[in-house]
Formats: C-alpha cells, structure tokens, sequence
C-alpha cells in the first residue's frame, strides 16, 4: 500500500489506530537513535530516513540515499534497515537479536515485516539505528556501487 502522502503526519493519519500506534512506537525509536545528518521526510511512500541530496547528491536515481524507512500494508507493517543489506555482519548480528529475545524473524527482501513492536527486538533496533553516521553510510553506498559495477 504506497500512501501519497506528502508529510509525516498525513501519512500518519492514514493509518488505522492500531497501525498508527504500532508505527509510532518505531518512529520514536528510529529518531531517538538517529545520528545527526539523516533526515525524515516522506519518499517512496513511506516514512524515510534518508541521507539529503544537498549532503549527498551521486545516487543512481536522483533520490536522497534512503537509511531506513517505516511503511505500514494491508496486513502488516514493515521497518527497512538498508545497512542490513549493505553489510552482512549487521545482519548477521539482527538475526542474533532476534533470536536472544525469542522472536520470530519475518524478513522480506528489503524488509521486517511485524504487526506489532512486541515482535521487534526494539533495544537492538535502536543500537542498529544509531551505530551509523551518515559518512559511513555513504561510504557503504559508495562501496556497493563499485561492485556493481564488477
């Protein structure tokens, strides 16, 4: 469900109470622990983290360098973490948090999926959130590119 929303709190509005509540919990979270330099805004149709194109403009589509991203769907909500996918030693270490704290790990391609914050490990979400500036991030997307391009 990609929302046409152009601000947060529209996007928010949208939702029923319940995804409402349970993505706010989140969002809290994600900008308690975000490292200053990303900003919020709304992108893609959701709630994004992002890296602006006025720190960094070299992306492959002309878009600001998303970080994380909030975005609820028809049956469940879904938190992107891209330094998961940029570095398997983070995702290795999620999956770990995950099952330390009991939880069922439901990951998509680009995604968790949840329904509530009682299946997300919130503590570590927070600790994954904040262990990355915006330099290490670019570097990361940096890093990427050239092997792509192998």
């Amino acid at each position: 469900m990609r929302s046409k929303a152009t601000g947060v709190n529209e996007y928010l509005s949208e939702l029923d109470p319940a995804q409402k509540q349970e993505i706010s919990k989140v969002r809290a979270l994600i900008i308690k622990n975000l490292n200053k330099g990303f900003v919020e805004s709304m992108n893609w149709g959701m709630i994004s983290y992002e890296v602006p194109l006025k720190t960094f403009a070299e992306t492959y589509n002309g878009k600001p360098l998303m970080y994380a991203a909030l975005a609820a769907n028809k049956d469940h909500l879904s938190l992107y973490l891209t330094t998961m996918y940029a570095d398997p030693e983070i995702k290795d270490w999620l999956v770990g948090q995950f099952e330390e704290a009991g939880l069922e790990l439901d990951l998509g391609e680009s995604c968790i999926r949840f329904n509530t914050t009682e299946d997300l490990p919130m503590e570590a979400i927070g600790k994954l959130i904040n262990q990355t500036t915006v330099d290490q991030f670019v570097s990361y997307f940096k890093r990427s590119r050239r092997k792509s391009r192998k």
